[in-house]
């Protein structure tokens, strides 16, 4: 998604940096194998961006990158945001976030909850932070792990597991095809979103504290030149403050965020950080900074 977006958005603004970009996926590790490959290769090559979300930050924290931090690479730039939903099955007994709240409270363990991603992941913490909410030792819950989003909202319709701790992105094209086809209990943001999401509720509106914004972007090898890292800074503040980027930021299923060089450097500093501090709350291993 972030590659598209990053690819139509220059293409758009017609910045020559991005007239022939390709895309290439990379799995392993949520991000893990590009990671080490840019950092232990030293990656110089400044055609190469590799995408990002806060997700890599979480998991970089907690070791999962391997021996890398995150001041390894070079951060590029933030081109949108999603957000943390929580779902459930039509037809579930559980129609509000205060159901589920109840249901946690009555027996965190009889809850089953559902998302890609392993224990310390965005998908596990959400659950985790919920089932705190609740009052319950979050060790306590039911957590079954997928490879990605789709496949847990498979599980979800299919009476599998109970409830799904995913991203708006993953929901909006499945509701987009087909209306109604899961109930949003919560969105994990500070206001509602739009459709078709508007009807939902945010975790605040039903009494819970809960926001999970999901920053999405680019990062170049820490060998690539400052003056191509400067050019490419300065080819997607152009492509960002071009009158079509909103259209295509709203079709890719994001919503406004967007930093980029020194600022977006400041902002994954203080991420990591906050990011240590809820792991170590939740009994997750931690490196140091």
């Amino acid at each position: 998604m972030t590659c598209h977006l990053a690819r139509d958005m220059l293409r758009a603004a017609r910045a020559e940096r991005g007239a022939d970009m390709r895309i290439t996926y990379m799995p392993g590790g949520i991000g893990a194998v590009a990671f080490d490959r840019a950092v232990s290769q030293n990656m110089s090559d400044p055609n190469v961006l590799v995408a990002f979300s806060s997700g890599s930050l979480l998991n970089l924290v907690q070791g999962k990158f391997g021996p890398h931090k995150p001041g390894d690479v070079r951060w590029l730039a933030a081109i949108g945001t999603d957000y943390g939903v929580i779902a459930v099955r039509n037809g579930s007994p559980i129609v509000s976030l205060q159901d589920l709240l109840a249901a946690l409270r009555k027996d965190a363990g009889r809850v089953v909850f559902g998302a890609g991603g392993t224990v310390g992941s965005q998908d596990w913490v959400k659950a985790a932070l919920l089932v705190r909410g609740a009052g319950r030792d979050h060790r306590s819950m039911r957590f079954v792990s997928f490879e990605g989003g789709g496949e847990a909202l498979a599980a979800l319709r299919g009476g599998h597991v109970d409830v799904f701790a995913g991203d708006a992105s993953e929901v909006r094209q499945v509701l987009l095809k087909e209306p109604g086809a899961v109930r949003i209990i919560a969105v994990l943001s500070e206001g509602r979103l739009a459709a078709p999401f508007a009807s939902a509720p945010t975790a605040r509106e039903q009494g819970l504290d809960l926001v999970w914004p999901i920053v999405r972007g680019l990062y170049l090898g820490p060998g690539v030149p400052d003056a191509d890292y400067r050019a490419w800074v300065a080819a997607i503040d152009r492509a960002t403050a071009s009158p079509g980027f909103a259209q295509l930021r709203e079709q890719s299923g994001m919503y406004p965020f967007t930093l980029s060089g020194a600022a977006l450097d400041k902002f994954v500093e203080q991420s990591a950080d906050k990011y240590r501090a809820l792991a170590r709350q939740l009994n997750l291993r931690v490196v140091p900074p």
